[in-house]
Order: C-alpha cells, then sequence, then structure tokens
C-alpha cells in the first residue's frame, strides 16, 4: 500500500461520518440565519441598513448578506480542512483561529456602517454567523 492511500485511509478513519454534509449544513445555517436577522431588521422592522465602501454608503440587501455568509463559511471550511491535516490539535487550532477572525472581523461593521443601527445589526449578523459556523462546523471537525 502506499503511503499516499494509508494516509487517506488513515483522514477517512478519523473523520465522522457524514462530515460533508454536516459542514454544508452549517454553512447553509449560517447564511439563514445572517438572512432572518436581516429580515427581521430590515423589512419586518423598517431599518434601512446601509454600510460604507469605497466612500459611498450602500444599501446591504439579501443578495449581499446572503453571499457575504456562504463565503465566510466555505472559507471557514477550507481552513478547517487544511488543519485537519497539519494541525496536531486541528478542533482546538481552528477555534482559536476562527474566534480571532470573528473579533477582527468586527471592525468592518464597526467602523464602516452607515448608522448606529446598522452597526449594531450588522456586527449582530458577523457575531451571528461566527457562532454558528463555530459551533457547526467545530463539532464536524476531526479529532486525533
Amino acid at each position: 500500500m502506499s503511503g499516499d492511500a494509508t494516509t487517506r485511509q488513515a483522514a477517512t478513519r478519523n473523520t465522522p461520518r457524514g462530515t460533508r454534509p454536516r459542514r454544508a449544513a452549517a454553512v447553509a445555517a449560517a447564511a439563514l440565519a445572517a438572512l432572518a436577522l436581516w429580515a427581521l431588521t430590515g423589512p419586518v422592522a423598517g431599518l434601512d441598513l446601509a454600510a460604507e465602501t469605497g466612500g459611498e454608503t450602500r444599501p446591504v440587501g439579501a443578495g449581499a448578506v446572503a453571499a457575504a455568509a456562504v463565503l465566510a463559511g466555505l472559507a471557514a471550511w477550507a481552513l478547517l480542512a487544511l488543519l485537519e491535516r497539519a494541525a496536531r490539535r486541528p478542533r482546538r487550532t481552528w477555534t482559536i483561529t476562527a474566534l480571532a477572525v470573528l473579533a477582527l472581523s468586527l471592525t468592518g461593521p464597526l467602523g464602516s456602517a452607515g448608522d448606529t443601527a446598522s452597526r449594531a445589526v450588522l456586527a449582530a449578523m458577523h457575531v451571528l454567523v461566527g457562532a454558528v459556523l463555530i459551533a457547526g462546523l467545530g463539532r464536524s471537525a476531526r479529532t486525533r
């Protein structure tokens, strides 16, 4: 048996069954949670969410919310997969990294949102997406 095949078998043996569907569900749940918050605060409550990009204040729509959450989720998934191959304690390393990235991501809405309400809602979206991804993807992490 080649070394590559042995590595694949070991990775398969240490990876929980149904990892891809669970991870895809976590990414989808993060996007749906962000969209639910957007819908509750925007169309339902009447807040006009806005963010400053390129010196202009622009409205934050459902498409942007969903796209940002899915991109964040896919990036988190990719990082977890990489750490499962390279790190000694992938779940712990990933969780610490994810928390640091979440903290850094808050500089976006806190520094560039159009008004106070937008700052609060967009920061809450970041925290909500981060919490769903950290819980969902973290649970699927392989242990050594």
